[in-house]
């Protein structure tokens, strides 16, 4: 984490009068605010897999899972043809975003009859590895038969879930297989609309995936170093959402939006301990972008006439602070925050949505910009990185004031869907059959 330094106990100059007492107190006050970042830095770190470090992007929506980036600064000015292209390599079908985790990119997609995790290097985009598992799957509605989820990195090992609900574990280091489950034949998980879809949550030792299964095993916890269950629980279908993570005090929930709303789960034993519904009144409705924690507060928003909804957590139960429709209804990209606003996507994929910036506190809407099309948001500081289906990279300015692009360049064909990582200033970007990536350090 980069934090401004500052030397608390200088000596003042010739011309500075205060007292020894006022001294004392600014130094006590700063550092007060120094041991608060500090516990927060920490906080940060246990959650974190032990890999994970803020210039890594190891599982879908970055470090903290909220679309977040907190690595090196990145570069004032692209040149005018955009930002230097490292690598680029031909890629299989899927939707599934790029992950990276010491020096290394996890691509996940499917080549023929089979569903590829591949391992390449940071650098130079070269393949150190590949672990292929056969799949039968194929979309009912004729889109891409790839898969869908974001894999994890974490201790050591890489986690999966293929369209078809195959999970898999497999070693960092060789892409050797250490355990699979079959959720679909285990858990008796159907496929959904658009095929299985949660990305992996790992926390600690388990990995958590919503799965939609039958016979209590709506989401489900396994043991990241064997695949054995740990807990399952809940009765609801699977939605296009994937968990996520939420303190309160010093206990630590799973958050879930389901198909028929969110749920907050004990994260040691997969305990219900309460539920929010949130859906579309439409049965061919899905809840597709993840919930967004801040402080003890819940973010979650849907498409199809359902409206965004700012929730209150306490001793794990949830109290409503605002709901409403028309303000920042997420289709199927995460909206971000960053200093009491939301910035995020409104309205359906296919319905031209516009780019909106929300009041966190009142659901007040204070700008939005159309024409950008569909796409997906990073946070990094003061600016706003935004990957559209066009192909295009469009940096704005994350203020609440007015929409401001500052650059945007063509980085990919048009047809782009999967979220992008951003680890230690390099972008990596997926389209429908490359991998690209690019530096902005």
């Amino acid at each position: 984490m980069v934090t401004p330094t500052r030397s608390l106990g200088a000596r003042p100059g010739a011309g500075d009068d205060l007292s020894h007492r006022a001294r004392a107190q600014r130094i006590c006050r700063n550092c007060s605010a120094w041991l608060q970042l500090s516990l927060c830095s920490l906080i940060l770190w246990v959650w974190l897999p032990k890999e994970a470090v803020a210039e890594d992007w190891s599982q879908f929506l970055g470090p903290a899972r909220d679309g977040t980036y907190a690595g090196p600064a990145l570069l004032r000015q692209w040149p005018r043809e955009g930002p230097t292209q490292l690598w680029s390599v031909t890629t299989g079908g899927g939707f599934s975003g790029p992950v990276s985790s010491a020096d290394r990119v996890i691509l996940f997609h499917r080549m023929g009859d089979v569903e590829r995790v591949e391992c390449l290097s940071l650098t130079n985009g070269k393949s150190l590895w590949k672990a292929d598992h056969p799949t039968q799957y194929r979309d009912d509605f004729g889109f891409d038969n790839g898969p869908r989820a974001t894999p994890a990195i974490g201790d050591g090992r890489v986690f999966v879930m293929g369209a078809e609900g195959t999970v898999r574990g497999l070693n960092l280091s060789s892409g050797e297989q250490l355990w699979v489950v079959r959720t679909k034949d285990k858990f008796r998980a159907p496929k959904g609309f658009f095929g299985m879809a949660c990305s992996p949550l790992l926390i600690g030792n388990r990995v958590i995936l919503a799965i939609g299964g039958q016979d209590g095993s709506g989401i489900i916890a396994l043991n990241a170093q064997t695949g054995a269950v740990i807990w399952k629980s809940l009765n609801d279908e699977a939605s296009y959402a994937s968990p996520t993570l939420a303190r309160d005090g010093q206990k630590e929930w799973v958050v879930l939006l389901g198909r028929s709303g969110l749920t907050t789960l004990d994260l040691v034993t997969g305990e219900v301990s309460d539920t929010f519904p949130w859906r579309s009144r439409s049965q061919a409705s899905v809840n597709a972008a993840t919930p967004l924690v801040r402080a003890g507060e819940i973010f979650i928003s849907a498409s199809y006439e359902t409206g965004a909804a700012l929730l209150r957590l306490s001793h794990g139960k949830l109290s409503k602070k605002w709901s409403a429709d028309g303000v920042l209804s997420n289709h199927y990209a995460t909206s971000v925050e960053r200093g009491g606003f939301l910035y995020g996507f409104d309205g359906r994929q296919e319905e031209s949505p516009t780019l909106t910036c929300v009041e966190w506190k009142t659901g007040q809407v204070r700008w939005r910009k159309s024409g950008l099309g569909a796409g997906t948001l990073i946070q990094a500081g003061d600016a706003l990185l935004i990957s559209n289906e066009r192909g295009e990279l469009i940096e704005a300015r994350a203020t609440p004031e007015a929409f401001v692009e500052n650059r945007r360049a063509q980085i990919l064909p048009t047809g782009v869907r999967a979220h992008v990582a951003l680890s230690s200033g390099l972008l990596i970007a997926r389209g429908r059959d490359r991998l690209v990536c690019l530096d902005l350090r």
